[in-house]
């Protein structure tokens, strides 16, 4: 229900822009990605049985393309499955078969389900990669399902090469994960991958031992499983951020985000520091955070100092520095609003500057804090000098 603004109707309106962006997120279909660490986890094998099982409920799904590699479990599950004749291409005397666009849109199935996902297309196909096939079919509104390796997504490209040694060429924009309405991570355990290669369920005979000794060592299969987790993590933070944030009712704790809060006192690139060795040690998202009652050109040249000293520091951590007025609100106030604004799962706090005579006149800032958060867990790093009093300051 909209709730309109009696003094200004018009500020409740939605710009002709807004309504367009509705109307053609409505008139999209669904993209649901299924994302596994490696080959063989299962990816394709699920996505054909939840295919099957959604025929049986009476939906019209179809395959626009299925790699079963020769995996006869994987063969059997595609069942009595309709299949949309692949789009045979003839290049330098060979022949390639490739995701049929133009009859999957004529066939204007409800759900389409198209495997390999980072694959590119031959030339002379009618887009060059295949996520591009399957955002055109989703723009046609139908529903797509399809798979992909961790790997292939383009920001893990340089941390995969690293510790596995292979080059992934076949990579996938991360920006395309951003519009699936769906992401369900297929999962087993490397000693689990691993028994399944030995006993052919994967690759070729010929192939296991080279692999067994390769890509698929149990350290690379630690590594890409906790990239795999870490990115269907992410995206349900995203999610739950994007589309709840109005119901916010503090962070889920998926994803660790860390807020130190800085004051000019001795202890503040200390604060700053500790903040990154936590978010580091978490692989957490790091925000620095200052408070201020004055604008930055009415400070004296020595607050002035130290704020550029803290916003360097910030940027040597790979953290976000965060300039707050506080106007009429109180500190604690302020450092709540951020909080809920980034949706920060841990906060650190300075020692208090206050008396205890001051915290029971003025109250306790990280009291205040507490009653206003849930779910937030708050670390107080104890002061090694006294704290300069800043009218002492010139």
């Amino acid at each position: 229900m909209l709730r309109v603004n009696k003094e200004n109707p018009f500020a409740n309106r939605r710009t002709p822009e807004e309504i367009l962006a509705e109307i053609n997120k409505q008139s999209r279909g669904k993209l649901k990605l299924y994302i596994g660490a490696a080959p063989g986890v299962g990816k394709t094998y699920r996505m054909l049985q939840d295919a099957n099982e959604l025929r049986n409920e009476g939906k019209d799904i179809v395959i626009g393309l299925v790699e079963t590699h020769n995996r006869m479990e994987t063969g059997n599950q595609i069942g009595k499955l309709e299949r949309v004749p692949l789009l045979e291409i003839t290049y330098k005397g060979k022949k390639f078969f490739e995701v049929n666009v133009p009859a999957i849109l004529a066939r204007k199935p409800e759900i389409v389900i198209i495997d390999e996902l980072a694959h590119s297309n031959i030339y002379g196909s009618v887009n060059p990669k295949r996520y591009l096939d399957v955002e055109e079919i989703v723009a046609a509104g139908i529903d797509v399902y399809t798979a992909v390796n961790i790997q292939h997504l383009e920001s893990v490209h340089d941390i995969v090469e690293n510790f596995t040694g292979v080059k992934v060429k076949e990579r996938l924009p991360d920006l395309f994960l951003d519009k699936a309405d769906e992401i369900q991570l297929i999962d087993i355990t490397p000693i689990e991958l691993r028994k399944r290669l030995k006993e052919g369920k994967i690759y070729a005979n010929h192939k296991i031992q080279q692999s067994l000794s390769n890509f698929f060592t149990e350290a690379n299969l630690y590594a890409l499983r906790e990239l795999a987790l870490r990115e269907v993590a992410d995206d349900v933070d995203e999610k739950i951020e994007e589309n709840n944030g109005h119901l916010y009712q503090g962070p889920i704790g998926l994803h660790e985000k860390i807020l130190v809060c800085v004051q000019y006192s001795e202890t503040a690139e200390k604060l700053i520091r500790r903040g990154w060795r936590m978010a580091n040690r978490l692989k957490a998202k790091l925000y620095v955070l200052h408070v201020t009652d004055t604008e930055v050109l009415e400070m004296p040249q020595w607050k002035r100092e130290r704020i550029r000293v803290w916003e360097e520091l910030s940027i040597q951590f790979d953290a976000q520095f965060i300039l707050q007025k506080k106007g009429k609100k109180k500190p604690a106030q302020v450092i709540v609003e951020t909080a809920k604004s980034y949706f920060i799962t841990e906060i650190l706090l300075g020692q208090s500057a206050r008396t205890r005579w001051e915290e029971i006149k003025r109250g306790s800032i990280v009291n205040d804090i507490m009653r206003q958060t849930t779910n937030i867990d708050i670390h107080i790093v104890a002061d090694s000098k006294p704290i300069r009093k800043e009218n002492k300051r010139k």
